[in-house]
This record gives C-alpha cells, sequence and structure tokens, in this order.
C-alpha cells in the first residue's frame, strides 16, 4: 500500500531522529514548514527543553515582504543572531522529514549566513 504523504514524512523523521540528538552545546535546530509558514527550534534532547525558538509569525518578521523563501532565510538569519548571543555557536540540523530544498535549504542557508555552524 502507497504511504501518505504524512506518514512518508513521520517515517523519514523517525530515521533522522535516531542519529540526530541535540545537547547543551550543541543543540537541535528542528524544522517545521506548514503551507504558508515556518518554524525553527533549538532543542537540548537531553533535558528536554527547548533553547529558543523562531518564526516567520514573529512581530519583526510579519513585516518582511517578499516570497516564502526569503522569509525562511530571514527566520534562519534571526535564528543564529539569537543563538549567537546566547552563547551557541554550533547545532546540528534536524530537516524533520522535509527534503533539504526549498524553504528548508533557504532557513538552513540563512543560519549559516547568520554565523552557526552545522
Amino acid at each position: 500500500m502507497k504511504l501518505s504523504k504524512l506518514e512518508r514524512r513521520k517515517r523519514i523523521q523517525k530515521r533522522i531522529r535516531k542519529i540526530v540528538n541535540g545537547t547543551a552545546n550543541t543543540p537541535r535546530l528542528s524544522v517545521f514548514r506548514s503551507n504558508k509558514e515556518i518554524y525553527a527550534q533549538l532543542i537540548d534532547d537531553l533535558n528536554g527543553v527547548t533553547l529558543l525558538a523562531v518564526s516567520s509569525k514573529d512581530k519583526d518578521l510579519v513585516s518582511n515582504k517578499g516570497t516564502k523563501i526569503e522569509k525562511a532565510e530571514a527566520v534562519g538569519e534571526k535564528l543564529a543572531k539569537l543563538a549567537l548571543d546566547k552563547g551557541i555557536s554550533t547545532v546540528v540540523f534536524d530537516r524533520s522529514g522535509f527534503l533539504y530544498h526549498g524553504r528548508v535549504k533557504a532557513l538552513a542557508e540563512g543560519a549559516r549566513k547568520g554565523g552557526l555552524k552545522f
């Protein structure tokens, strides 16, 4: 039987999460992409804590006009700035079962451009 898109993404997500774990020093950068918005979190899996979260719905990012890819890159840059302010310079990237393409790739490149290493 053919899997639905959601079932396929959840299966890929489980496969990725077996390998990728975040700590306090190198948190996991988790990405969620909906049809209109994009969300990113830095997560410490050892303590089960979200260190910081940024989305395209944040007040200073909502005013940005442009395509969804441009907004995703802005989210990545803001996340990198906040992470560097907290003393976090390296992360492990978790694409959450989404293809590394389009908005997910733009967010990752924005975070790299902002100064994060992964």
